[in-house]
C-alpha cells in the first residue's frame, strides 16, 4: 500500500488523450510507461475513471482497471487502486456498478453518477496525491473524447484532471475512423482554453505512405499552431489486452496447424475479464472463437462460458437464443465446458438474488450442469488467491499445486466438494473453490490459464483426447506479454518525435 504524502513539486506528468473511444489511448500509455521505465525514470499510470467491464484485482484487494494493471506491468510496478480510482462496470439499463477506491460503492445511473461527481473527484484526488510522491513521472490516461460538449462541466478524467496534474497533453487521432483531422481540430477548437493544454497530436491506425498525410500535418499545425508528433501503423499482430469486450473479433491469436485444438468461448451480451482466455492466443496448436453459433459450439474441443458483469441477464440470453440447447449438445458428445465467474455461476443448479443485488428475479434456474447453488449477495468479494486442485480433472494431464488466480464476483456458490482449496493474498485461512461433474467444471478463478503448464496441460488432455500427440513445449506467457510490450515501445520510438515528448516531461 502506498503512503499518502504531500504532493512533490518535482513530479512530472504528461497525459494522453483521444478525439473518441478506441483511438488507442491505453496501449499508447502502455509503451510510454516502458520507454519512461527503460530510461530510468521511476514512472506509474493514472487514470482518473475508467469504463470498462475487464478488471484486474490489486494485492490490496482492490478492482481496477485491465489497461491500468498492464500499464503498471509496463512500468515494471506492482498495480495498485491509486491508478484507477474510479471504475464503471456498465451493468445494463443505463446504470452501471461504481467501483471507488477499489471497493463498490453502489450501482447508479448516470443522472446519479454524474451528481456524485464532487465525492469522486475527492476519490480521484486522494489516489493521485498518494501516487504523487512516490514517482517522478505518471503517465496520465483520458476517457473517451475531452470535447463533449454536454458533458464537459462533469468530467473529471479528461482536462480536469491534466489542469489538477499539470500535464501536458498530447491527443491522439484515429485515421482508421475517418476525418482524423477534422477530429483532431474539432476537439481543439472545442475545448476553447483547455486546449492550451494540448501540446501534440498523434495519428494512430495509419495504412499506407505516410507521406501522403504531410500536407494535413501542416495545415493542422498553421491552424493549432499544435504539431503532428508522429503517424503510428496499424498492427494487426499487437498481442497485447484490448480494453474491453467490445473490441473482439470473431478470431484471434497465430495462424494454428492443421491439426489444432478448438476453443469456443460463448460470447455474451455483457462479456468481462476475457483476458482470462488470452494466454491461449500464444499457443502454436490453439485457434479461439469467440461465438453463440451452434456450428461453432458444436465443433469444439473446449467450450468456455466466460466472466459476465450481469449472470442472470446473459444467462437469459443464452436461453432466449437456445444457446443452452447447443451447449447440452456439446455436454453429452462429451465435450467439456469451462465456466469462469459468471460462467461459473451458469452451469449450477440454481442463481438466487434475495437482495435484488443483480436482478429483480428472486431466483433463476442455471444450465443444470454442476450440482452447485449461487446466492448473490451485497458483498463482493475481490482478491489475489493461490489455488491448490484437489481432484483429477479428466480432460487435463496432471495435478497441480500454487495456481495463481484472482477473484472477483458478487456472493458464494455452494457445493458439495470443491475443485480447489484457495488460500487469499495476505490471509491465514483457505476456502474450497469450484465444482466439477464429468467433463463440466466451474471456478471462480480469474487467471487460471496464466498458469503457463496448467494450461499446456489442458490442451494437452485435448490433444490425447483427439488422438493426438501431446507437446513438450510450454509457452511462457508471462515472457512473450513482456516482450510485446517491448515490441510495441519500439514501434512508439521508432514512428514518434521522442525527442519533443522529451521535452514534455524535462
Amino acid at each position: 500500500m502506498l503512503k499518502l504524502k504531500k504532493t512533490s513539486s518535482t513530479l512530472k506528468a504528461l497525459m494522453v488523450q483521444g478525439t473518441g473511444s478506441g483511438v488507442g489511448k491505453s496501449i499508447i500509455v502502455a509503451g510510454l510507461c516502458r520507454i519512461f521505465r527503460d530510461m530510468g525514470i521511476k514512472t506509474a499510470p493514472f487514470k482518473a475513471q475508467n469504463m470498462a467491464l475487464n478488471s484486474f484485482v490489486t494485492k490490496e484487494g482492490g478492482e481496477i482497471g485491465r489497461a491500468q494493471a498492464l500499464q503498471a506491468e509496463a512500468c515494471g510496478i506492482e498495480p495498485s487502486i491509486y491508478m484507477n480510482p474510479i471504475l464503471l462496470k456498465a451493468s445494463g439499463n443505463s446504470s452501471s456498478q461504481v467501483i471507488v477506491l477499489g471497493k463498490v460503492h453502489s450501482t447508479m445511473e448516470a443522472k446519479r453518477y454524474y451528481e456524485f461527481k464532487d465525492e469522486a473527484w475527492q476519490a480521484v484526488t486522494t489516489a493521485w496525491d498518494a501516487l504523487a510522491d512516490n514517482y517522478d513521472l505518471i503517465v496520465l490516461e483520458g476517457a473517451g473524447s475531452p470535447a463533449e460538449i454536454n458533458l464537459m462541466d462533469k468530467d473529471i478524467v479528461n482536462m480536469k484532471m491534466a489542469h489538477y496534474a499539470k500535464a501536458n497533453v498530447i491527443l491522439v487521432g484515429d485515421i482508421e475512423k475517418g476525418g482524423v483531422f477534422a477530429s483532431l481540430y474539432g476537439t481543439y477548437i472545442l475545448l476553447g482554453n483547455y486546449g492550451k493544454l494540448i501540446k501534440a497530436f498523434i495519428i494512430n491506425k495509419f495504412r499506407g505512405d505516410k507521406d501522403i498525410l504531410d500536407l494535413g500535418n501542416k495545415m493542422i499545425f498553421e491552424k493549432t499552431g499544435i504539431p503532428v508528433i508522429g503517424t503510428l501503423p496499424y498492427l494487426t499482430n499487437l498481442k497485447l489486452s484490448e480494453e474491453d469486450g467490445l473490441a473482439l473479433t470473431k478470431r484471434h491469436g497465430f495462424q494454428p496447424q492443421s491439426s489444432c485444438i478448438k476453443i469456443v468461448v460463448i460470447k455474451l451480451q455483457y462479456i468481462s475479464n476475457f483476458t482470462d482466455v488470452e494466454p491461449f492466443l500464444h499457443e502454436p496448436d490453439v485457434d479461439i472463437i469467440y461465438s453463440t453459433q451452434q456450428s461453432d459450439i458444436l465443433s469444439a474441443d473446449l467450450i468456455i462460458l466466460p466472466g459476465t458483469k450481469n449472470t442472470v441477464k446473459d444467462l437469459l440470453y443464452i436461453k432466449m437464443l437456445g444457446i443452452h440447447t447447443y451447449l447440452q449438445k456439446a455436454v453429452n458428445n462429451g465435450t467439456p465446458i469451462i465456466g469462469i465467474c459468471g460462467g461459473y455461476q451458469m452451469l449450477g443448479l440454481l442463481i438466487k438474488d434475495p437482495y435484488a443485488v443483480e436482478t429483480t428475479y428472486k431466483e433463476v434456474k442455471g444450465l443444470g450442469y454442476l450440482e452447485c447453488v449461487t446466492i448473490f449477495d451485497k458483498t463482493k468479494t475481490t482478491c489475489q488467491v493461490t489455488a491448490q486442485l484437489k481432484t483429477q480433472i479428466p480432460f487435463v494431464e496432471g495435478t497441480f499445486k500454487d495456481l495463481l488466480g484472482y477473484e472477483i464476483h458478487m456472493g458464494t456458490t455452494c457445493s458439495s466438494k470443491g475443485m480447489f482449496d484457495i488460500h487469499e493474498y495476505n490471509k491465514k485461512d483457505t476456502h474450497p473453490d469450484g465444482s466439477q461433474k464429468d467433463n463440466v467444471l466451474g471456478t471462480y478463478l480469474h487467471g487460471i490459464f496464466d498458469n503457463d503448464h496448467f494450461r499446456r496441460a489442458i490442451i494437452n488432455g485435448l490433444r490425447i483426447k483427439k488422438g493426438l500427440k501431446p507437446l513438450t513445449h510450454v509457452v511462457n506467457y508471462k515472457a512473450l506479454k513482456d516482450k510485446a510490450i517491448n515490441e510495441w515501445a519500439c514501434v512508439l520510438k521508432t514512428h514518434l518525435d521522442m525527442k519533443f515528448i522529451e521535452k514534455l516531461i524535462s
